[in-house]
């Protein structure tokens, strides 16, 4: 049996209460050598090992992917395609609705930062609702902020065609908080004339596929323990469930 939403027929769907995973990502620059589709790409990717690992025992299906959202920072470069933060909240709140018709829980997995803010007001809006939603960011602790060699390991791992090693450039390297008062009141463009919050030096394939895997399996782990606080998904302590 597929575990793609996009693959089913309502039929399929009649007597099911699964869980729908959303992935939600970005259309935005990601410097000289990154497609604008990055983070659209790494959620997807990490959302699809985590269903493939819990459809063994889990009903979950993998919706498409929402590549338009809030990257109104990154509108100095072409390409980036925003809808702005009210919209996304809007569509995130009618997306929850629908979909809680008839599925019996929603998690959004995101691949995008500046999502972060407007996504947990609207899942925090839709709890209040009684809907059983919740998010899940993709992190790494150890990461750059913006197409340094974090996101270049894992496009290089998930697609290597796609990232052009030979225009790859160190952009700002000051840890993203030290930045962050200077990205607020300007632009990405303002800060990194290349779009690059970090330094892709040093990625790889092998660097990417051990992060996704991790994401991956942070993700399993949190969705089998289902502890929403907050409305964001977390790894509940050993032996203790929701």
């Amino acid at each position: 049996m597929s575990l793609l939403l996009a693959e089913q027929s309502w039929p399929d769907l009649k007597g099911r209460r699964p869980l729908v995973v959303v992935p939600l990502g970005s259309c935005e620059q990601h410097g000289l050598h990154l497609p604008v589709d990055t983070d659209s790409s790494i959620a997807t990717a990490v959302a699809w090992q985590a269903v493939r690992e819990l459809g063994a025992d889990t009903d979950v299906l993998l919706a498409p992917t929402q590549p338009y959202t809030a990257s109104g920072e990154h509108e100095g470069f072409p390409g980036t395609v925003s809808i702005g933060c009210e919209a996304v909240h809007l569509l995130l709140v009618e997306l929850g609705r629908s979909l809680s018709r008839w599925c019996g829980r929603m998690l959004i997995v995101n691949g995008h930062g500046g999502n972060n803010a407007t996504l947990a007001e609207a899942v925090a809006q839709l709890r209040r609702e009684r809907r059983d939603v919740a998010w899940w960011p993709c992190a790494v602790g150890r990461g750059d902020a913006h197409a340094g060699r974090t996101e270049t390991s894992m496009l290089m791992a998930l697609r290597p065609l796609a990232v052009r090693g030979d225009r790859a450039r160190a952009g700002r390297t000051e840890p993203v908080e030290e930045l962050m008062g200077e990205l607020v009141r300007t632009s990405v463009r303002a800060v990194s004339s290349n779009g690059v919050l970090g330094d892709p030096s040093g990625a790889s394939a092998a660097e990417g596929e051990n992060l996704l895997n991790e994401m991956s399996t942070r993700l399993s782990a949190a969705v089998r323990s289902w502890t929403v606080r907050r409305g964001r998904l977390v790894r509940a302590p050993a032996g203790v469930m929701s």
